[in-house]
């Protein structure tokens, strides 16, 4: 390989893995000076001057001119120097740098020279991917799917020039992912261990949900609207509150849109998930009475603000409305608010039918609190 076909190498493979070439030239550096280490004896001392403009890549091994060579590894004569050099005149005791062809490395060198080159450019490629998922850290991305696994469902997402996996518990329950599907997705974590950086991607994490209403809703992006809360039951429903700071400003009308546009959107990329948008009350029992809509809450009655108990009263027609189907609506009241919730019929009798469906939702550890600050 001539030094113009080596510079074209790189800068294809710049282009296409993303590594800068100097980084590959300082890999290449490393792998000649552990082949030069190998060849001539233990002697490091070489010399490198590389010009990508120039396509020019120049190797030098330093040596000491003496009298009588005794290792030639290290040393040559001032004769030998003189034929190396013309132009410039030597003295016994001076340093002069030997032209060295790669080529002469050896077998055995070359090879290693390879493994570090290979390795450089693993580590190279961990480190832009560990830095392209870092970047996204508690983002949304669109990425794009390339492969399925048939029998655990899990899915391959070519994020950026880096992959993660979508296992089956992060997708939404609708989802029918096929490969080349362009799918959001929210990185929620990133860890690096020996097997190089791992992104852990979801669509059912509350983050997704609040980044998707961030980059449709303008007055969100601009700060007048705030999210304060999450709560999702994944491909079912999710509840949002959410608050204005210009009291001109509506804040569920802003989040829903014109004629619903805004929100629709949202469901239709969420397939189908129904979503709760409430006002945020700095007042608990506001709060709670708004996250338990769509039931009507005749009172709230706070327990104990230390532990964030409270009871809540409906009217006895909405009791099944208030709790929802297997309780989901009670529950993620609870979350949203982190309150537990005990919920009551108006009259205080719950009838054979309903006995059942009373119940006490409590928001459980890293819900509400974790959602926002994966988002953040």
């Amino acid at each position: 390989m001539t030094n113009k076909e080596l510079f074209e190498a790189l800068r294809m493979f710049e282009k296409e893995k993303d590594i800068p070439m100097d980084y590959m030239l300082q890999q290449i550096e490393k792998a000649i000076v552990i082949a030069c280490k190998n060849y001539y004896d233990g002697n490091e001392n070489v010399v490198f001057k590389v010009d990508p403009e120039k396509n020019t890549f120049d190797v030098k091994l330093v040596k000491t001119i003496v009298e009588e060579v005794e290792n030639p590894n290290y040393e040559v004569t001032l004769e030998q120097a003189s034929q190396i050099n013309k132009r410039k005149k030597f003295a016994v005791g001076d340093e002069i740098e030997v032209p060295l062809d790669p080529k002469k490395l050896g077998r055995i060198a070359v090879s290693s020279a390879r493994n570090v080159i290979r390795q450089g450019i693993s580590t190279g490629e961990k480190g832009r991917a560990l830095l392209e998922f870092q970047s996204k850290l508690g983002e949304i991305v669109t990425a794009t799917v390339e492969r399925i696994d048939p029998k655990s469902g899990i899915a391959t997402i070519k994020i950026g020039k880096s992959e993660a996996m979508l296992p089956k518990n992060e997708q939404i329950g609708l989802d029918d992912l096929r490969e080349g599907d362009r799918v959001k997705v929210f990185i929620s974590d990133v860890k690096d261990n020996e097997r190089g950086p791992h992104a852990f991607i979801s669509r059912t994490h509350p983050g997704l949900v609040k980044r998707m209403f961030e980059q449709e809703v303008p007055e969100i992006y601009d700060g007048i609207v705030e999210i304060k809360s999450v709560a999702r039951e994944a491909g079912s429903r999710t509840k949002m509150a959410v608050v204005s700071s210009n009291p001109d400003v509506d804040a569920i009308g802003a989040c829903i849109g014109p004629k619903g546009s805004r929100v629709n959107s949202i469901v239709s990329e969420l397939g189908g998930e129904k979503i709760d948008i409430i006002e945020f009350s700095e007042d608990p029992e506001k709060y709670i009475s708004s996250a338990l809509s769509p039931a009507d809450v005749v009172k709230v009655e706070i327990v104990d603000p230390d532990k964030k108990s409270c009871k809540a009263t409906v009217p006895d027609g909405q009791l099944s409305l208030a709790i929802g189907n297997k309780g989901q609506n009670a529950r993620l009241a609870a979350r949203l608010t982190g309150w537990k919730i005990d919920i009551r019929p108006e009259s205080g009798f719950y009838g054979e039918d309903e006995d059942d469906e009373s119940e006490t939702a409590e928001a459980p550890e890293a819900t509400v609190e974790d959602a926002e600050e994966a988002a953040e």
